[in-house]
């Protein structure tokens, strides 16, 4: 059974996994002091929904135009920069006159730098890591996002409390700006994983390579559409119950974690294929008992539970690394995160619509509902076209890939 410390014996993973645990960390501080400074600015559980998980939106133009430079940039350079990028738009957001209008616009810088950012990172993982320790790295690297999620809304909640919103959000850029020294000084010089001119058209050009294969068509969607809308669930959060929306942040990180745990540390390799669906059905069903109105303590399991759920998405991250060549994981890996995130956003918004002329709780059952059906119909799919998991259009696995098929 693998076990998570020979991962932290291996040189560069612990200033890696640091470096993502304070970016995560300062992204939900930061993310919830700004979402209660927009909603008590405008009441509107749209605009709240949207300063929460709207920079997601920004990941989609990030992902066909910039994300070639994924491999083609040196990884410590590149992640310290983004997250020095962050801290300085973060300070700005905390500033009293910027007017809301300001706000979207430097979230949208923000989503464009994290979809190139989220492909450099996981792509260095997959480089520091053996290819057959990507799932357990991976589950170790949720974990702590886990962990951090749990300890970012608690505190962000206690300084939205007891501090002020606008010091919430200034405490995230601090985080940020801790996770570009933890980059600068923990990883190692390494050059970029691949060669060539980083463009537009490149990104184009790999974007169709991985999209033509129906097995990775499959995967992306698996990976992108039934979490993305359960996030527009969790984003009306603040709207559904303002003063204890930290909590709820909080137990969801919870159960992300022991779902995390879970898959990465106890289940077995024979089970996986055979989990992946069902395990992100559980991330929709919870949110069916909104429909009868619960009570509180109703609402906190139903939160925590669905979240196991989202331990499905190592198992498809799994399934995509045995369908691209490691010169290409940055590049498949970052149109992972930010199609993923870019859908997020997208439910965001499309959650606080619902909630602007519905209710948060009718928003979030409906949302739960389409979310069942899409995982419905892309297990069906996957049942009536097996695949051998051999990339396709192309695309070679390494050698390495190939004995680990062939033994």
């Amino acid at each position: 059974m693998p076990r998570y410390r020979t991962l932290f014996r291996t040189p560069e993973f612990t200033p890696l996994f640091l470096t993502g645990s304070a970016h995560t960390a300062a992204q939900t501080v930061a993310g919830l002091g700004l979402a209660t400074l927009v909603f008590r600015a405008t009441g509107s559980p749209f605009l709240s929904a949207l300063a929460l998980f709207g920079p997601s939106l920004a990941q989609l133009i990030g992902a066909t135009t910039l994300l070639s430079a994924a491999d083609r940039l040196p990884p410590r350079a590149a992640l310290a920069g983004i997250a020095l990028f962050f801290a300085l738009c973060t300070t700005v957001l905390a500033l009293p006159a910027l007017p809301t209008w300001a706000v979207f616009v430097i979230l949208l810088a923000q989503g464009l730098a994290a979809s190139l950012g989220g492909g450099v990172r996981y792509g260095l993982l997959n480089e520091v890591l053996a290819r057959e320790d990507y799932l357990l790295g991976r589950s170790v690297t949720n974990m702590a996002a886990g962990v951090s999620q749990i300890g970012g809304y608690a505190t962000g909640g206690l300084l939205v409390a007891l501090l002020s919103p606008r010091g919430t959000v200034l405490v995230g850029a601090g985080l940020y700006l801790t996770a570009a020294l933890l980059a600068r000084l923990g990883l190692g010089k390494r050059p970029p994983r691949a060669t060539g001119r980083a463009s537009v058209a490149e990104t184009w050009r790999t974007n169709a390579r991985l999209w033509s294969s129906p097995a990775r068509r499959r995967t992306y969607l698996a990976l992108w559409l039934p979490n993305g809308l359960i996030v527009g669930c969790e984003s009306l959060f603040v709207p559904y119950d303002p003063e204890r929306a930290g909590l709820l942040f909080a137990v969801g990180a919870l159960g992300m974690l022991a779902g995390d745990m879970a898959i990465g540390r106890f289940v077995p390799a024979r089970l996986r294929a055979r989990i992946r669906f069902p395990l992100q059905a559980l991330l929709a069903a919870p949110f069916l008992l909104f429909a009868v109105d619960p009570a509180l303590p109703v609402v906190l399991v139903a939160v925590a539970v669905s979240a196991v759920g989202f331990g499905a998405s190592l198992l498809h991250q799994e399934r995509l690394m045995t369908l691209v060549p490691e010169e290409l994981s940055g590049h498949a890996l970052g149109l992972h995160t930010s199609g993923m995130l870019a859908l997020q956003g997208v439910s965001a918004a499309l959650a606080g619509t619902l909630a602007q002329y519905t209710s948060p709780r009718t928003a979030m059952v409906v949302l739960a509902l389409g979310s069942l059906t899409v995982t419905y119909l892309l297990a069906r799919a996957d049942r009536r076209t097996p695949v051998t998991g051999a990339p396709s259009s192309g695309v070679r696995p390494s050698p390495r890939t190939a004995r680990r098929r062939t033994a």
